[in-house]
């Protein structure tokens, strides 16, 4: 075959990739107004589009390989896609109200189609999480399959491949879950919301508004980002998509007024996965802890405001410092923020609008379907945000691929979560971390803070934040814990492995923009991220989680989590306002410990002793400059 026709026929390809991406959009938005498909019909159907959608974008073999061998992937792409056509044929349309496949088993054509879903959902994952997740999955799977064969204290019974299949595709128990139910549902119509903010210009208006809020104090386009970061984060669905699409702009900036090259790397992508846990969208992970915990989405939205708060205020001050220590100041000109707003205050509108009607409690996924149509309402209202319908079909594109590595993900994540259920591995586990950690809280934390950011190099976010809470809940309940509590401590510490070493993904893609060193950019987006191991452990010791506390205990945790931030930052930077001495920096490491014993009489004496170092060395920095 001419190298033309191949060409031809890949253009094909495309064109029929984006027909399915817009259709499959406009079907999630359908069944998002109707929810007239149950959920053993609407779960496999969306399943099935999205693996369509993965085969025909992402191919077997690129295009770097030779014509023959990319054709050959191709063929096999083209056999994938019916396979997974006829097998959730077969799926949708099995008699569920027939129990008798209870007693008697699946037919062999059933095993057929769930093995090829099962099988064919592991590839799909390869090709756009990883394979990590897969062996993850296929770890699982064979538990399940071999438990029998295992010693006692980890043994389980081994289930047959036709139970395994039965259980995990003719059920809502495994892959067609609840973690799918939440990617298919609220998650895709929130991630089409994003598409809609890029493609409408409300993005730029974000990060115009974030320049012009920060630019002109010292180190203002490293708190820009943060601001910028903030605000887009909270409904990208991704710290890595976030720190491409502010750090594209902010990373040059911030390496044109001083800063290294890493430190900026690190700035944004710290900035970037803290987007991750701003209401009042959160990413997806917090969809699925109101599936899990049973908590309205709303509820969770007011506890998540004030530890998000938190976290930006310190990565924030660790901007200031490192901008005090390398003497920067402001950007020259910055555009007012006047003149910002009034050519884009009516982007504001949707995430208003979105906000209350999460608070009031309104369905997740019609709120999300209201956003997107005000976001276009929005745009069409002013001449010069005006979109074309080409543009309009461009975001709607978008979204439906933007939401396939989330929902290929959530599926492969139903398997872990199903073999848990099946096999009881669950209560077996947190027997095993209660031995390991000997009952102590502070154990059971490092050993979840280790697994999530081992998790996290493979896997994405919400994936890990599946398969964490799944495994590590329990036990911190049983330590006391409550619920929504240990939910949100493993959320927290689920985003640490994009800002971790040594697989630290958003800093290394920030690196890449920043041309240095992805380690280097790692160990300052781990310094700036310290919130996100900080912000947990107040959860766990204090009343931070405001619906598990009394006001009181909640506003104790407020001043000491403070407290906590300003004393590390000052302890680890060596300044606050100006350079702190040995003595001072002791004093705010002790002061530091004070505040993690979050008892009355620690944490008063703690922020006393920060209040004095914090004061005499205002009263030094005075000195100098009058000196």
């Amino acid at each position: 075959m001419t190298e033309s026709s191949v060409q031809k026929n890949t253009d094909k390809l495309v064109l029929l990739a984006a027909f399915v991406a817009i259709a499959l959009s406009i079907f999630q938005i359908w069944q998002g107004i109707r929810a007239d498909l149950s959920a053993p019909v609407f779960r496999p159907i969306h399943l099935s589009w999205v693996l369509i959608l993965v085969f025909l974008t992402m191919p077997l073999f690129n295009d770097t390989h030779s014509k023959g061998v990319y054709l050959l992937g191709r063929c096999i792409d083209v056999l994938f896609i019916a396979a997974v056509a006829w097998a959730s044929y077969a799926i949708v349309t099995f008699d569920y109200d027939d129990i008798t496949f209870l007693m008697d088993g699946l037919t062999s054509l059933d095993q057929l189609s769930g093995l090829i879903i099962l099988v064919l959902l592991l590839e799909a994952t390869r090709r756009t999480v990883g394979m990590v997740m897969v062996l993850i999955a296929a770890l699982f799977l064979s538990y399940a399959l071999f438990g029998d064969a295992l010693p006692n204290s980890v043994a389980s019974k081994g289930f047959s491949i036709e139970e395994i299949i039965r259980f995990h595709i003719f059920s809502t128990n495994g892959i067609y879950g609840a973690p799918l139910a939440i990617a298919a549902g609220v998650v895709f119509i929130f991630v089409l919301f994003g598409a809609f903010l890029q493609v409408t210009g409300a993005g730029k208006f974000f990060i115009d508004a974030s320049f012009s809020l920060a630019g002109k104090y010292r180190g203002g386009p490293a708190k820009a980002s943060v601001l910028a970061s903030a605000a887009l984060g909270s409904i990208s669905g991704s710290a890595i998509a976030n720190t491409v699409t502010t750090g594209a702009l902010t990373i040059p900036m911030m390496k044109k007024l001083g800063y290294k090259p890493e430190q900026a790397a690190g700035i944004e992508a710290a900035a970037s996965t803290g987007g991750q846990i701003m209401p009042p969208v959160m990413g997806a992970g917090a969809f699925v802890m109101a599936q899990f915990t049973g908590i309205p989405y709303s509820e969770i939205l007011l506890v998540s405001i004030a530890p998000a708060i938190l976290y930006f205020g310190c990565t924030l001050l660790y901007v200031h410092l490192m901008a005090c220590k390398l003497g920067l100041q402001g950007m020259d000109t910055t555009e007012k923020i006047t003149v910002v707003l009034k050519h884009g205050w009516h982007f504001l509108v949707p995430l208003v609008l979105i906000t209350s009607l999460l608070l009031m409690s309104y369905s997740p996924i019609l709120v999300g379907i209201a956003g997107c149509v005000a976001i276009l309402v929005a745009a069409m209202c002013r001449k010069h945000s005006r979109i074309t319908i080409s543009v309009f079909f461009e975001g709607m594109k978008e979204g439906a691929l933007l939401a396939l590595p989330i929902s290929v993900a959530c599926g492969t994540a139903g398997i872990v979560v199903g073999v848990v259920g099946q096999t009881g591995i669950g209560l077996q586990f947190t027997q095993f971390l209660m031995a390991l950690s000997g009952g102590h809280l502070w154990s059971v934390l490092a050993l979840i803070a280790v697994a999530a950011v081992i998790l996290g190099m493979g896997l994405p976010v919400t994936a890990a934040y599946i398969v964490l809470s799944i495994m590590a809940v329990p036990s911190l309940t049983e330590l006391g814990v409550g619920l929504l509590a240990a939910h949100m401590i493993v959320f927290w510490l689920s985003q640490t492995s994009n800002v971790t070493p040594p697989i630290a993904l958003a800093a290394f893609a920030a690196a890449g923009i920043a041309n240095t060193s992805p380690m280097k950019a790692a160990i300052q987006a781990f310094k700036l991220a310290q919130g996100f191991f900080i912000i947990p452990l107040m959860m766990a010791f204090s009343g931070l989680i405001w619906l598990e506390g009394e006001g009181v205990d909640f506003f104790l945790a407020i001043l000491s989590t403070i407290g906590l931030i300003v004393a590390f930052a000052g302890f680890i930077e060596g300044r606050l306002v100006t350079t702190l001495s040995p003595i001072s920096r002791g004093l705010l490491l002790i002061a530091g410990f004070a505040m993690l014993a979050h008892h009355f009489y620690t944490s008063i004496p703690g922020i006393a002793i920060i209040i004095v170092v914090a004061s005499l060395n205002y009263r030094k920095s005075t000195l100098e400059t009058v000196g």
